[in-house]
């Protein structure tokens, strides 16, 4: 199973990636990390009704099909606002007849759902154990391409499908980027319900996430660590999220991993470590007067 290849890139907006040489695009090699960057032209932002970090997310969702997908493959579909984009140019590239004899994984119900509605051919793992390619956001990303996921409240599904994909492609916006993991975004933890409490004050206590504070996701699922409701948020899998927030980044992101996997009433955790084979983004561009 192949895991992350090529020289490690980056780039430019993103602070975090400042200290990294920029790389355009590279044909692939072996062993390192990669980030890869595109920019589009002011032609391209006039031609697309979307606009901002919206365009930014079409661009990478649509640019990583183009470049990964191709027919006859299993695809890991995943879930989210930018892998969104993903699912809609599989769908297109499928009713164009550009794409044949795919078929596919979603990560979630609601990516289920949008896949049907374009015609997408669906199995599961209990079909298909082995892909090709997954495609799927994430809510941070640090110079090692290690990413934190679960704001959508999937990260169980999309980590069960994602590490049994040949490639793991993850797109983001520029926003994403970070020197470390944890301040950006809270580190999502689902866990059981029986004994909840007992579990989220298990998972604070650990020294490998120490200073962190767990919070009962409450409300939507998918809204990430925003409240809004007053009863606990419930995944596809029937389970609840803690959600853990860090005021400065995880020292030991794998043993963090470790030591969250290993806490009895942890399902699985968010971080995402050793998986990613390339990370893709666009910038936010703004046209001139």
């Amino acid at each position: 199973m192949l895991r992350p290849v090529l020289v490690a890139c980056v780039m430019a907006s993103a602070s975090a990636f400042s200290t990294l040489p920029f790389l355009r695009f590279s044909s692939l090699s072996s062993s390192s990390p990669v980030s890869v960057k595109h920019r589009a032209t002011t032609s391209q932002v006039r031609m697309m009704a979307l606009s901002g970090t919206d365009l930014a997310k079409q661009l990478a969702g649509y640019k990583s099909v183009d470049d990964h997908v191709t027919s006859g493959m299993v695809v890991g579909l995943g879930t989210g606002s930018t892998a969104y984009f993903a699912v809609e140019r599989v769908g297109q590239k499928l009713a164009s007849g550009e794409l044949k004899d795919i078929i596919c994984i979603p990560t979630s119900e609601r990516t289920r759902e949008q896949a049907e509605s374009l015609k997408i051919p669906l199995c599961t793992l209990n079909e298909k154990s082995i892909l090709d390619v997954a495609i799927d956001g994430a809510d941070a990303v640090d110079p090692n391409l290690a990413l934190v996921k679960g704001g959508g409240g999937a990260l169980l599904r999309e980590k069960m499908v994602e590490v049994m994909a040949k490639k793991f492609v993850c797109i983001v916006d520029d926003s994403k980027l970070c020197k470390g993991l944890g301040p950006s975004f809270a580190l999502p933890v689902e866990i059981t319900p029986f004994c909840h409490m007992h579990t989220l004050r298990t998972i604070a206590g650990l020294p490998e996430v120490a200073g962190c504070k767990a919070e009962l996701r409450l409300g939507n699922v998918a809204t990430g660590a925003k409240k809004d409701g007053d009863k606990p948020a419930i995944t596809d899998n029937g389970n609840y999220i803690v959600d853990l927030f860090f005021e400065s980044p995880i020292k030991d992101v794998r043993a963090a991993a470790k030591a969250l996997k290993n806490t009895v009433g942890v399902v699985d955790h968010g971080l995402f470590v050793d998986m990613t084979y390339q990370v893709r983004w666009e910038e936010e561009l703004k046209e001139g007067p």
